[in-house]
């Protein structure tokens, strides 16, 4: 079953022209990451998927339910039930500093589900603590912890929603390499329990291994898509080759 459907997303912020006609699909469980250059257009689509933008042109449906759609010169309504079908988790983690990381994850549950109990919502949350492993960490502020566990606090908050697509923008690039690493293992695990994902990254190994499908985009542009192996293997876009070898990946041409 297809979860998503994006048809010729465009988007302008002034006379700049940043998605051109953006279309792919994405069927339930598969995890979609998304690579290139800075200035491609790959943040601001999944700001647009997330409704933190509005596309100026276009159409998102997700199982087939028609979430978004606009026509130039349209102001499209975006419902709280359609942005609920998305998670974002952000580059720079923005938990809030004035709460520890279980009340960070409990928030925005408790003002929404008024009529849930506290106990029920707290269970769930330390539920994702210890998934993401940081469940002795519930009562710690964001201060208090380091980056990839404040990173793997995000993730936790993002899915206590239950979104049926939870999107990643650089879910790495504010860490070092070792911090790296556990936020790219709780991801892969994420993958195991068949959730439909799409990863903005520059971490072109990971892409790889963790990836059913990769979209290469370029001057707002889908420059080329495919299954990891086809894509990092034998790419057919010179914009591609040009990318994959300044980021020093094997390519096996």
């Amino acid at each position: 079953m297809k979860a998503l459907e994006v048809k010729n997303l465009s988007k302008k912020f002034g006379d700049l022209e940043v998605l051109k006609n953006v279309s792919f699909t994405l069927e339930e469980g598969e995890v979609l990451s998304i690579i290139g250059s800075s200035g491609g257009g790959k943040t601001t689509l999944l700001r647009c998927l997330n409704f933190l933008e509005k596309a100026d042109e276009g159409e998102i449906l997700v199982k087939g339910e028609d979430v978004y759609s606009a026509k130039a010169g349209e102001k499209p309504v975006i419902t709280e039930e359609a942005q609920l079908r998305f998670g974002l988790v952000f580059q720079q983690f923005n938990l809030f500093p004035q709460y520890n990381v279980l009340d960070n994850l409990t928030l925005a549950v408790k003002l929404k589900e008024k009529n849930t109990p506290k106990e029920q919502i707290e269970e769930k949350a330390m539920e994702l603590l210890k998934k993401v492993g940081l469940s002795e960490k519930a009562k710690n502020y964001p201060c208090q912890i380091s980056g990839g566990q404040q990173q793997r606090v995000a993730i936790a908050r993002a899915l206590m929603l239950n979104p049926e697509i939870l999107c990643f923008d650089e879910p790495t690039s504010a860490l070092d390499p070792e911090l790296t690493g556990e936020v790219l293992r709780v991801i892969r695990s994420l993958k195991s329990d068949n959730r439909t994902m799409i990863i903005v990254t520059h971490e072109m190994e990971f892409a790889k291994n963790v990836s059913d499908k990769v979209i290469f985009m370029a001057d707002g542009v889908i420059e080329e898509m495919g299954e990891p192996n086809e894509l990092f293997g034998s790419p057919k876009s010179p914009k591609l080759k040009a990318f994959l070898s300044r980021e020093n990946f094997n390519q096996e041409i």
